[in-house]
Order: structure tokens, then C-alpha cells, then sequence
């Protein structure tokens, strides 16, 4: 409680004497800041676990977040003012102005900087648009922002420009047309007209039991597709056998580079990833659903919330409690225990396991985390079977990839292919083959983390387990295509300055290995000893994926790019 008069009190234990604080330690609550936090929260709960959902508030209404704000969104939330201050800076999004200090400009235009943008001319478009001077405009060079097949990418307020020029942007910015514009997407009502949620009904009702749902992934083979590849079915087991109350996350942080899969699927049929989300929670006894949406997209958030409103309008059954959170610019939030972070409002800090997401995960409970894609197959495998999932393999392997492809090929996007597929037949077949001037050189099989793999091995089996040989992994299968005109050395130091960037920094091996790779790597010459005793100290201390996988590209050049590096 607040001391409310002064008077002399041994505070110490070592018998001196000195006056109490007359108020409670930190800053005062500024009278207009707390009204201003009042009303944007208005009749919203005053929970932990919402402070980033407030922070949004506050950046969204005022375009930073002052000093005097949190402060007041601290009080409010009867936290500690480090706490909020923490949580604010530690994301991307969030500008957060120190007492004294300017604000931002209104508006900001990010230029996405990383790999497939940056082979598409990205860095000379970010230095046209810094000496264009718009007032009232910063620029700042973003990391990947999902948009890899419409590179060179970049986003105007909440508005997307793919294949953005200069003209283009310059038109935005004198229009101020900042919001995202929503293309045409099946809805609710056309999804349910077309059978949509009648299996869900089905499982509902009876008409399907659990036991034979789950048999019915892991016969089709199913597995994890925002990377880990964990079996579907396998999850769904050993969270259902945990004890009641069991929570969902759907991690949809999509920011790996090169990634823009759930994007795709979102933007087109969300209602498909829905109806596989709720036969997903009614299978595993699910009370409560988190969605974990990254921040860069907009239009898919704002198809959510209308979406998520229309169905629980008009529910085909009974639903779950179903909460839609926005992330807030972070990579590492991509990893399920740095996302299960950010959903409880705190920065996005991997956890050290055991314990597992499975048995103590969101709040402490027992939670099946998955990722989007992976709940969008869920419906196709129960109606037509898991024959028809598991028969669509290539070259021995079973299923459908979605593989997002970027780089120097004709038609970059999303490809539906079977698993097993190979880098050149994915590129002759699907995507319509190189660029007119352009040779296929290399390819990284499984984004920035997945290693980068010569052309002459263009003929190995995309899957799950199959490039781990030659030190790479499919991911999330998102594969971008070098041509003989790049080096497979710049796009390895592209990526790592990535890493270095998106950094959590809790674990000292990445957070300071990542930085100091990155300053080994602009050198002419490779101190190719002092990087391999870096990765590996990097792959063996580390936390987590980032700075497990940071090194990979290091070393697929040392290994297969060794040319380069003479």
C-alpha cells in the first residue's frame, strides 16, 4: 500500500533511519494519460494477458507510445511500470517515445529487406524512397513481411504494395490510402452452401467418433506444417490424454523468410482452416482457442474478425471461446513456446523444455499448438480420406506440400505439390522455369533457416527427413531460387543479419553469435575456423530454433560454395 505520510522508519534492518516515500516508486500517473487509457480500453477486462493487445491500442490511436502511457496503462493494469515498458520495446511495432524525445513520423512505409526482396531490388527501391523526403513519412527497411512471391514488397501504414516501385508508393503517400483493401475471399455463407462445417456437425452430433478422426490423421500421414513436422494425429493424442482444462494456439506468426503459405490459404478460404481449427478442438476436449495472427497482415486479420463474428452469429454447433490475438512484429514468436509468451502478454521469450507446450503450455495448461496449414488439411483428409492425403506423394514420400516459392523463377507463389517433389521439377513443372537470363544456381529448400543447396543437388526429395543428410531441412517449405548472377555467400550473410535482428536475445550464444557472424561474414575473406567454432557454439547453447538453425547457411556455404569464399 502507498505510504501516505512521511515518517522515520529503519528500512534497512541495520537500525538507521530515514524518510519513507511519501508515493510508490516510479513515475506519477499523469491525470490526462489515465483518461486516455481509460477510454481506449473502455469496457475491455483489465487482464495481463491483454497488455499487448492495449499496446496495439495505444500505437493505432496515437501512432507511438509515450512515457505517459504506460505508465497509466501500468496503473491501470496494476502492473509494474517495467513491465509494460519491457513488453513494448521488445516488439517490433511498437514505437515507444521516451520523455523528451520526438515522435515519429505519421506515417511509416516499410521496404522489406530480406532475401527475395532484397534479389528483386529492394535495397535501391528503400533508397529512392528515403531521398524522396516525404513529409510526415519515415522509411525504414523491414524484415520479411510474407509477401515473397510479389518481391520486391512493401507495406504503407497497414496497406501492402507488391511489386513496389516508387511512383506507386509516392501515389500512396499523397492519397494517405493506408488500409489494407480486401479481395475477394469465400465467406461464411458461401462456405456452408457448398457443405462447409457439415463434418464438423457430423463429429458434433455423433455421426463421427474421436477415435476414428484421429486414426484418420495418422493414417493419412499429416504432420506439422509450419516446420517441426510433428504427426498430427500423434499431438492430438497426447493432448487429449492430458487433464481438462485444454487450450488451443494456432500459431499463424508466419515469419519465416520466404514463407507466405497461410497467408495464401487465408486470403482465400479462411473458413477451410476454421472448420479444421474446431474439429481439432472438439477431438482434443479444447475449452478455450487462441489464433496468433502476425501483425503484418492486416487484410487477413480484418477477414477474421469479420469471418469469426459472422460464424458465432450463427453457429453450425456449439463453439469454443475463441480469441483472435495480433502479434506485434516479432520472428521469434514463431517458435510455439515464444508465441505461448506473447499470448499471455509478455515479450516473446522461447521457454526451456521440458516441460512441453503439450503438457504445460498457455496459462499453465495442457495446449495443442499447431500451426494454420496444418488444421486447413483437416477437413479434405476426413471427407475423402487419408488414401487420398497419403496417395499424393513423389519419389517415395506421402502427402501434399504447400511450397512457397520465391526468387529467380517465372511464376514465383504457392505451389500445391506432392511431397517429395524436387527442387527442379518443382521449378520446371510448377513454376514455369527460370527467369529469361537466368540459370538455376542454387536453391534454400526450406527458407532462411533451412540451408542453402547447390543446383547440382536440385534432385533430392523435398520432405520431411530427407535433406537432413546434407545438413538442410524442408521447414516450411518455403524455397527460394538463386541464379548464376547471385552469390550463395551474400544471400548467407543476407539471412544472418536477419537472425541478428530478430534475436530474442535471451541466450547469449545467439544473441551475441548472430551479430558477430554477421561482421566475420562482410569480410572479403572468411575466417572460415573462427565461424565454424561461432556456429557451433551458436547450435549447441542456444534455446532455440534461431540460433540452433542461424548457422546452417554458414555452413552450406563453407560446404558446397567453397568457390565463393576464394
Amino acid at each position: 500500500m502507498p505510504v501516505t505520510q512521511e515518517k522515520l522508519v529503519d528500512i534497512s534492518g541495520l537500525g538507521g533511519r530515514r524518510k519513507a516515500r511519501a508515493h510508490p516508486k516510479g513515475r506519477p500517473v499523469d491525470p490526462r494519460a489515465s483518461e486516455e487509457i481509460r477510454a481506449l480500453l473502455g469496457d475491455a477486462p483489465r487482464r495481463r494477458d491483454l497488455l499487448i493487445e492495449f499496446l496495439h491500442l495505444i500505437q493505432d490511436r496515437y501512432g507511438h507510445i509515450s512515457a505517459a502511457h504506460i505508465v497509466a496503462l501500468a496503473d491501470e493494469l496494476r502492473l509494474a511500470q517495467t513491465e509494460v515498458y519491457e513488453v513494448a520495446t521488445f516488439y517490433h511495432h511498437f514505437d515507444v517515445v521516451k520523455e523528451g524525445d520526438s515522435s515519429p513520423p505519421a506515417l511509416t512505409i516499410r521496404v522489406c529487406e530480406t532475401l527475395s526482396c532484397q534479389l528483386a531490388g529492394a535495397d535501391a527501391l528503400r533508397e529512392a524512397c528515403e531521398s524522396a523526403a516525404w513529409p510526415g513519412v519515415r522509411v525504414v527497411a523491414a524484415p520479411c513481411v510474407g509477401r515473397c512471391e510479389h518481391a520486391p514488397a512493401a507495406i504503407v501504414g497497414r496497406h501492402p504494395v507488391d511489386r513496389a516501385t516508387l511512383p506507386e508508393l509516392a501515389a500512396l503517400v499523397e492519397e494517405r490510402r493506408t488500409e489494407p483493401q480486401i479481395a475477394a475471399y469465400t465467406t461464411c455463407s458461401e462456405y456452408r452452401s457448398a457443405g462447409g462445417y457439415e463434418t464438423l456437425v457430423a463429429c458434433v452430433r455423433g455421426g463421427r467418433d474421436v477415435e476414428s478422426v484421429i486414426a484418420s490423421l495418422e493414417d493419412s500421414g499429416l504432420r506439422g506444417l509450419g516446420g517441426a513436422g510433428f504427426p498430427a494425429g500423434r499431438k492430438w493424442r497426447i493432448v487429449r490424454a492430458e487433464a481438462a482444462p485444454r487450450l488451443l494456439a494456432v500459431n499463424i506468426d508466419e515469419g519465416e523468410p520466404g514463407t507466405f503459405k497461410d497467408r495464401y490459404y487465408l486470403e482465400r478460404d479462411p473458413h477451410r482452416f476454421l472448420e479444421g481449427m474446431l474439429i481439432a478442438a472438439w477431438a482434443v476436449g479444447i475449452d478455450d482457442i487462441y489464433i496468433y495472427l502476425r501483425d503484418e497482415y492486416a487484410g487477413c486479420r480484418a477477414v477474421l474478425e469479420r469471418e469469426l463474428k459472422t460464424l458465432s452469429d450463427d453457429p453450425p454447433c456449439p463453439l469454443p471461446r475463441i480469441e483472435l490475438r495480433r502479434g506485434a512484429g516479432a520472428y521469434i514468436c514463431g517458435e510455439e513456446s515464444a508465441m505461448i509468451e506473447s499470448i499471455e502478454g509478455k515479450r516473446g521469450m522461447p521457454r526451456l523444455r521440458p516441460p512441453y507446450v503439450a503438457q504445460v503450455g498457455l496459462f499453465g495448461r495442457p495446449t495443442l499448438e499447431h500451426n494454420m496449414e496444418t488444421l486447413y488439411w483437416v477437413r479434405d483428409i476426413l471427407e475423402k480420406g487419408a488414401v487420398w492425403f497419403s496417395a499424393q506423394g513423389r519419389n517415395g514420400r506421402k502427402g501434399l506440400r504447400s511450397f512457397s516459392v520465391s526468387g529467380r523463377v517465372q511464376n514465383p507463389g504457392v505451389h500445391l505439390a506432392p511431397a517429395g517433389i524436387t527442387a527442379r521439377e518443382l521449378i520446371n513443372e510448377y513454376c514455369g522455369g527460370m527467369l529469361a537470363g537466368h540459370e538455376f544456381y542454387a536453391y534454400l529448400p526450406g527458407g532462411a533457416s533451412g540451408g542453402i543447396l547447390p543446383a547440382s543437388m536440385g534432385d533430392i526429395p523435398l520432405d520431411f527427413d530427407t535433406l537432413q543428410p546434407h545438413g538442410c531441412f524442408i521447414g516450411s517449405a518455403a524455397v527460394i531460387v538463386l541464379s548464376q548472377k547471385d552469390r550463395a555467400r551474400d544471400a548467407a550473410l543476407n539471412l544472418m543479419r536477419f537472425f541478428a535482428h530478430e534475436s530474442c536475445g535471451q541466450c547469449t550464444p545467439c544473441r551475441v553469435g548472430t551479430d558477430k557472424a554477421v561482421g566475420l561474414m562482410v569480410k572479403d575473406k572468411w575466417d572460415t575456423s573462427l565461424l565454424g567454432e561461432l556456429s557451433q557454439a551458436m547450435a549447441d547453447a542456444s534455446i532455440c530454433g534461431l540460433g540452433q538453425a542461424a548457422p546452417n547457411p554458414i555452413a552450406c556455404v563453407v560446404k558446397y560454395f567453397s568457390q565463393e569464399l576464394e
